[in-house]
């Protein structure tokens, strides 16, 4: 019983896969797991609720209160309840609203409360899988740290052939047990992560900021707290969420109290991965009041910040790693072996803005890692959650180096 004491959360939407969830629910329980249900009011179209309130010995919930008795189900207890959250099969559109935050159904509040990781199985016709909006959404889906399972290739309810069938129940199972048996690798390891950008106000309705939005160091601190770290996260303004309560979230403006927290916090930690877009400067000084349109030219003085990761290689020990973030538009591989030197790291993460889908604001980027050697690795265009896979395992890596 390899899944013995977990908590698993299935969630079923409306696809002709929905009766593969009756199988799928029958070995988890085998597994030792306890399951609970959630469906969307479509899926009962396909399976019905007493045929999985049967095999999962657990109520179905699909609204979010019994009209019977007013009972209310909450999406919150339920997010905090399970080890996993699984939602198989997921139609196009219960990934589009994923994707995008529309939770008008208690199968998406959930996900929204969840902390456990989420594993998706998607069912549709290959059409449907194949449009850019659908794919698009799974990237998207990858980048907030869910584990997309990939649908299998065969005869579709349509009559096509393709790539689009929810895979068969055996082999979700055998994912789901490989996940919970994976050894973690940064067990009582306490890590610093920066993120986002920084604003350095000019007047109380301007500032100077970038487009940084948070996205790489947010799926670093998720994949950190995945290997079982404590992450200290300290992050600029961004729409951004955690998931994981592992991570303790520190929200600042400027780069000044981006420095004072890390600094602060560092001693403390056994690496710091500065993944945040900081402002190089800031207005000498800010106007207490807003500044009007006059009709000569308008200048502002600027004073360089305090560099983060210069501050904090000074201070590294011989037992803490220190992880920099290179963003270049020109000699990207001189200027990061620079940055490797001046501020005593252990590697940096090149990405270069003249590749097509890395830097600001996508959901994805294409790095090169390199260490103090300057031996590199130079890894494809991929989502920044995976990036941030290989981010992790190249810190995992120096640890172990490094013997600590």
């Amino acid at each position: 019983m390899k899944l013995k004491g977990k908590h698993i959360l299935l969630g079923i939407t409306g696809s002709i896969a929905a009766y593969k969830a009756a199988i799928l629910v029958r070995l988890l329980i085998k597994e030792g797991a306890e399951v609970k249900v959630v469906m969307t009011t479509l899926a009962k179209e396909f399976i019905t609720p007493l045929t999985m309130a049967t095999l999962s010995k657990n109520p179905i919930l699909v609204d979010f209160f019994d009209p019977e008795n007013g009972q209310w189900n909450s999406h919150v207890d339920l997010g905090m309840w399970a080890d996993l959250y699984l939602i198989a099969p997921a139609t196009a559109n219960t990934m589009g609203k994923m994707a995008n935050g529309v939770a008008d159904n208690l199968l998406i509040t959930s996900y929204l409360s969840a902390k456990c990781p989420v594993m998706i199985a998607p069912a549709m016709d290959l059409d449907m899988y194949q449009h850019k909006a659908n794919l698009k959404n799974i990237e998207i889906l990858k980048s907030y740290g869910n584990i997309i399972i990939e649908p299998a290739s065969g005869e579709l309810a349509s009559g096509l052939s393709g790539k689009g069938r929810m895979e068969e129940p055996e082999v979700i199972v055998e994912k789901v047990i490989e996940l919970f048996s994976v050894k973690k690798k940064l067990v009582n390891k306490t890590i610093l992560v920066t993120a986002g950008p920084t604003y350095e106000p000019i007047d109380p309705v301007r500032f100077i900021g970038n487009f940084s939005t948070g996205k790489m160091g947010f799926a670093i601190a998720e994949k950190l707290a995945d290997q079982g770290a404590s992450v200290i996260l300290v992050t600029g303004p961004t729409h951004l969420t955690t998931q994981n309560n592992s991570i303790k979230r520190i929200d600042v403006q400027t780069a000044d109290e981006m420095f004072s927290y890390s600094v602060k916090h560092f001693k403390s930690c056994d690496a710091a991965i500065m993944a945040a877009a900081v402002a190089d400067f800031k207005p000498i000084k800010k106007s207490a009041e807003k500044i009007k349109r006059g009709k000569d030219d308008f200048q502002i003085n600027l004073v360089p910040n305090k560099d983060i990761a210069a501050e904090l290689g000074k201070l590294k020990t011989k037992k803490q790693v220190l992880v920099g973030f290179a963003l270049e538009t020109n000699d990207e591989f001189k200027n990061a072996i620079k940055k490797i030197n001046t501020k005593n790291l252990d590697f940096i993460v090149l990405n270069s803005l003249k590749d097509k889908g890395a830097g600001f604001g996508y959901d994805t980027n294409k790095i090169t890692i390199i260490d103090s050697s300057e031996k590199h690795v130079n890894f494809n265009l991929k989502s920044k959650s995976d990036a941030a896979t290989d981010i992790v395992n190249m810190l995992a890596d120096s640890f172990l180096k490094k013997k600590i």
